[in-house]
């Protein structure tokens, strides 16, 4: 592993610690591979707060539309079987289907371009109203026709993964669960993702949470119902660790995988553009993409009723970040492209200098926290509440061992003024003298309040 890449990911966790402090989400998981090797894992909080479990890295989430990217790739490894095209109408292989569902083709269905209905006309299981939906619910309600015109924009449908499950049975003659178990799961040599809920008997599950409100505090959300037929589209249960793995395989640079580098090129092609977002991003045959500080992506995010997730594999980087979190308001959304965009700082910048190394830190006062990041001479004043903490960080150019110039800052700031490292009797850095403010370590910044405003 390179050493940016180290620091980054060093840097990385004590971001993350912060951010999980400051928002007091109850649970993250997070693993980093490189080269398709977990080489960060890590996990905060708890998986059930109201019993104060501690989460694991070793603890399963339902990561919800990530399975999406599995049932791609289960299609593809037919396609490459030679037991399918992509072209070819869904009603070759699923009967019953309303006749303008039925001449939609597996492209079609796995871009999310067949104008199909999004979860049916009761969506209730993902508000944990009713069961998700049997295969007769399912077949029922694609006898009905699109809703929109195909092929006239994206619209998301999980309905349709249900429908290339149904494929995927038909032509391997096998149960979903048990084909995809075997071809995909077990040959990407996955060791803690299952098809479905809930997860066998001793294992140990990430329970889900409600936000603070509207009750004003969070309540347990159990998580471990199966989706039955939709389990193509949602069904999955898994780790970062795991899922970092899989995605970072889907990378055609990736040297080993279930599918070929041609079939993986397919995945990433860009079928759509989601219509209506200001962030610009684009969907594939069964990925996600977007980006974060300028670096691309693609992956997946998930949704369940427990939990929030997002694994982002960075194309032509051989990287991949995995963020699991387990509440309704959980953010595996900014902390994914939070990641990626430290990655991506540490990647662009030199590594530290003798002179500045010690130039490092996090540094308290009244009005919060600010991280001290050396590279090369400089030294990035980094803001960890942020979501992308180097957001137009100020910098320190490095004169001395315990000396500095603020070299660059924002025309409110203390732009051209003096910066030092204070030190004790033991030759360890006490405080941080910024302009003519004193930051100091987190404990003494306590200590100060305490005595000055109270407990």
């Amino acid at each position: 592993m390179p050493t940016w890449l180290k620091n980054a990911l060093d840097y990385t966790g004590e971001w993350l610690d912060y951010q999980m402090r400051t928002t007091r989400q109850p649970g993250c998981s997070i693993a980093v591979a490189y080269k398709g090797r977990v080489v960060f894992e890590r996990a905060y909080g708890y998986a059930n707060a109201v019993k104060g479990e501690r989460l694991t890295p070793r603890h399963r989430f339902r990561v919800a539309s990530h399975s999406k990217s599995f049932t791609a790739a289960g299609i593809l490894k037919l396609r490459e079987a030679g037991k399918l095209g992509l072209d070819d109408a869904v009603g070759r292989y699923v009967d019953g289907l309303h006749p303008v569902v039925a001449e939609a083709t597996l492209t079609e269905l796995l871009s999310h371009g067949a104008g199909l209905v999004r979860d049916g006309a009761d969506a209730g299981q993902w508000l944990d109203r009713r069961p998700f939906a049997s295969e007769a619910e399912l077949r029922a309600a694609l006898a009905e026709p699109p809703v929109i015109t195909p092929n006239s924009r994206m619209k998301y449908s999980n309905h349709g993964f249900g429908l290339l499950g149904l494929v995927i049975e038909a032509v391997t003659g096998e149960a979903y669960g048990a084909w995809i178990s075997r071809h995909i799961v077990a040959a990407s040599k996955l060791k803690e993702s299952i098809p479905d809920g809930p997860a066998a008997t001793g294992v140990p599950v990430a329970r889900g949470h409600s936000a603070e409100l509207p009750l004003g505090h969070r309540v347990i959300i159990p998580g471990d119902n199966p989706t039955h037929v939709l389990a193509p589209a949602t069904g999955f249960v898994s780790t970062a660790a795991d899922l970092a793995r899989y995605f970072a395989s889907l990378d055609p640079a990736a040297t080993r995988s279930v599918l070929s580098p041609a079939s993986r090129r397919a995945m990433l092609h860009k079928q759509w553009r989601d219509p209506h977002s200001t962030v610009v991003s684009h969907y594939g045959l069964g990925l996600m993409m977007g980006s974060a500080g300028g670096w691309q992506w693609a992956g997946h995010g998930g949704g369940f009723q427990s939990c929030l997730s997002r694994t982002a594999m960075v194309l032509g980087r051989e990287l991949c970040v995995s963020v699991l979190t387990n509440a309704t308001d959980g953010m595996a959304n900014p902390w994914s492209d939070g990641v990626i965009k430290i990655l991506k700082t540490f990647a662009d910048n030199p590594l530290p200098s003798a002179r500045a190394r010690n130039w490092r830190g996090r540094w308290w006062s009244l009005w919060g926290t600010e991280d001290l990041v050396p590279f090369g001479d400089k030294v990035m004043l980094a803001a960890p509440a942020l979501l992308n903490p180097f957001s137009g960080a100020e910098e320190i150019t490095v004169t001395a061992r315990d000396k500095g110039t603020i070299s660059l800052g924002g025309g409110y700031g203390s732009h051209g003024e003096d910066a030092r490292l204070v030190r004790g009797r033991d030759g360890r850095v006490k405080e941080v003298q910024l302009g003519g403010a004193c930051l100091v370590p987190e404990a003494r910044a306590k200590a100060e309040m305490k005595k000055r405003y109270g407990g």
